[in-house]
């Protein structure tokens, strides 16, 4: 079951990249990215809510549990999916992708060293499978019509960027993973990484008269976009913290990281980009399958 949740988490980060590469056109991700923490917040508080009324259990507070969420959501939430909208302004969703699949390496690390995690051999198999998958998958930057060429100070910006998102990715779900394992409170969990991660963006915005014109001026097509991406990242908040519960957090983070399976047939199949289409990436779309498959029949 654990796969499956973070299978379920990759297709809702995946959407939330190729939501992010419009709504960045509609409105800048200055004011964006406030609406999307405002529905990481109003998303899963509204589910533990209804949870609540349902269940026999009352709420016990886990302080250890409360602070491992609040982390998540100041280093993942924060620092790593805020810096996500910007490598794909600079740099493109593709792009992004495949700095969003190299966060694994970070996790593994993490998850090592604070979570006590032990890989097998089999596992460190797999993962290189998955690896070589996703890196045959990505398209060539910078060939196709209407995908600008990058000069190499952006290169250098999107490069530094992407490091960032990745580490905070990688820290921020082992992290999520601690705090599951301490706390079993997924969906209250998630809403105190959102208030987190959004208290430190109220922190360290400063023009806000210059964010409410970006409001004011965005249309409603604008809203619904960065709605939409609040909704996707609260998802696959709420499913990768789930797979932490089943699997081992590098493996579950691992998972969630396959995200050019989703973004690769899009730009194909919806985009029309069929250059992405060829031998070399369908290779790499069935190494990326078969490491999947091997993990759902361990």
């Amino acid at each position: 079951m654990g796969v499956t949740y973070a299978i379920l988490a990759m297709v809702c980060f995946a959407t939330n990249m190729l939501l992010t590469r419009v709504a960045l056109t509609r409105m800048p991700v200055e004011a964006g990215f406030l609406l999307v923490l405002a529905v990481n917040i109003l998303f899963p508080i509204t589910l533990f809510a209804v949870e609540f009324a349902v269940r026999a259990e009352p709420l016990a507070w886990n302080w250890k549990g409360a602070g491992f969420y609040a982390l998540s959501g100041v280093v993942g939430t924060f620092l790593g999916r805020r810096m996500l909208f910007d490598t794909v302004r600079l740099l493109g969703a593709a792009r992004a992708s495949v700095f969003h699949s190299s966060a694994p390496a970070f996790a593994f690390l993490a998850a090592w060293l604070f979570a006590g995690e032990v890989i097998t051999l089999a596992d460190i198999a797999l993962v290189v499978v998955v690896w070589a998958g996703l890196g045959l998958v990505q398209p060539p930057s910078g060939t196709r019509a209407g995908d600008a060429m990058l000069t190499p100070q952006l290169r250098r910006r999107g490069f530094l960027v992407g490091v960032a998102t990745v580490a905070g990715f990688g820290f921020g779900n082992v992290s999520r993973g601690l705090a599951v394992r301490a706390w079993d409170e997924v969906l209250f969990g998630t809403f105190l990484s959102s208030v987190a991660a959004l208290v430190l963006q109220l922190a360290v915005t400063r023009d806000w008269p210059k964010i409410a014109s970006h409001f004011r001026a965005a249309g409603r097509g604008a809203l619904l976009l960065y709605a939409g991406c609040g909704m996707a990242t609260a998802l696959g908040s709420i499913f990768v913290t789930l797979a932490m519960k089943n699997i081992q957090i590098g493996l579950a983070v691992l998972l969630v990281h396959t995200t050019p399976l989703v973004i690769f047939p899009v730009s194909v199949f919806i985009l029309k980009h069929r250059e992405d289409l060829s031998v070399r990436t369908l290779a790499g779309t069935a190494l990326v399958l078969a490491g999947i498959a091997t993990l759902l029949l361990k």
